[in-house]
């Protein structure tokens, strides 16, 4: 239930938020989001994330401006989460992608209560985890390229 993807012909750019999460958008999209050791690019649009924070929570709401915005994540760590599920957060040890060898690791989410993990490292791999079979699921079905994680 954990991937990577280091190539794929089904997204604009490597860590390319909509077509990343386009095969589960439906069953996440009434969740929330906490992303944290961000940077991206955007074309001009309004998100509802910058650079003047170590870390956004998003509305579902929220979370879908930034998906139709179409923002490339180069580094980031997205986690989401059932709206019945309280986000705590704890700013001295919050997630992070570059330098953190449990990225690697599986079954490893980087928030006991998050549903999902998704971490864009550095433009060049996408690690996905799930805690739902199903979600994973329906991820690898579409995304026939993706390595399982432990066989990277």
């Amino acid at each position: 239930m954990n991937w990577i993807i280091r190539r794929s012909n089904k997204l604009l750019s490597h860590t390319h938020l909509k077509g990343l999460i386009q095969p589960i958008f439906k069953d996440i999209e009434k969740w929330s989001w906490f992303i944290s050791d961000l940077d991206f690019l955007s074309n001009g649009t309004i998100l509802p994330i910058n650079f003047d924070h170590d870390y956004f929570i998003l509305s579902p709401e929220q979370f879908q401006q930034l998906v139709t915005a179409d923002p490339q994540i180069i580094w980031g760590v997205l986690l989401g989460f059932s709206n019945e599920q309280l986000i705590d957060v704890d700013e001295e040890n919050l997630p992070y992608a570059e330098g953190n060898e449990l990225i690697w690791k599986n079954g490893n989410i980087q928030h006991t209560n998050a549903l999902i993990e998704i971490v864009c490292f550095d433009s060049g791999y996408t690690i996905v985890k799930f805690r739902d079979a199903q979600l994973s699921g329906k991820f690898k079905a579409y995304f026939e390229e993706a390595i399982e994680l432990e066989s990277f």
